[in-house]
């Protein structure tokens, strides 16, 4: 999790003067803090409501509504598993608890060595591929719990 002094402050104010601080863009800057550190540290709220002359409350309430924005810290690699009824049919559930025992972690939970986070997705579009999951843009289909498993351990590997 980032302290306020891990936090960029130039790339934060970067961000939103892209924007020109608009508050019409809000989402997007959220959007862009997000993908900077894989959540919004909630530290950077009162600066965003600021610059965009925004309330806070409003602020906090876009950033919470929103599935593709996390409050939380989450993973490196973030694990998204499709529960749309394709997917539900070939065996989603199955995925999920696959993902669930190797990690030791439940959906929307991040690991404890901050690599993995599990959450579900409704649908990624790829229902001829079902199961299927999208470890941050990388999207894996026709999965079983071995190949899910397999798939993991890649990840793993690579980041070590």
């Amino acid at each position: 999790m980032a302290n306020k002094s891990d936090i960029d402050w130039e790339k934060i104010d970067d961000i939103i003067d892209k924007y020109q601080s608009d508050r019409e863009s809000l989402l997007m800057i959220l959007q862009d803090i997000n993908e900077l550190y894989n959540y919004v540290p909630p530290e950077t709220l009162p600066v965003v409501a600021g610059k965009v002359d925004l309330p806070l409350s409003h602020i906090y309430g876009v950033a919470s509504f929103y599935k593709t924005i996390s409050l939380e810290p989450r993973g490196k690699y973030i694990i998204s598993v499709c529960t749309g009824t394709a997917c539900h049919v070939r065996g989603a559930e199955k995925i999920i608890d696959a993902l669930e025992g190797s990690l030791e972690i439940k959906t929307e939970q991040t690991t404890e060595d901050g690599l993995f986070t599990i959450e579900t997705v409704r649908c990624v579009g790829c229902c001829a591929s079902g199961p299927v999951i999208t470890v941050n843009k990388n999207t894996h289909g026709g999965l079983d719990r071995s190949s899910v498993l397999t798939i993991i351990d890649d990840y793993k590997k690579n980041a070590s």
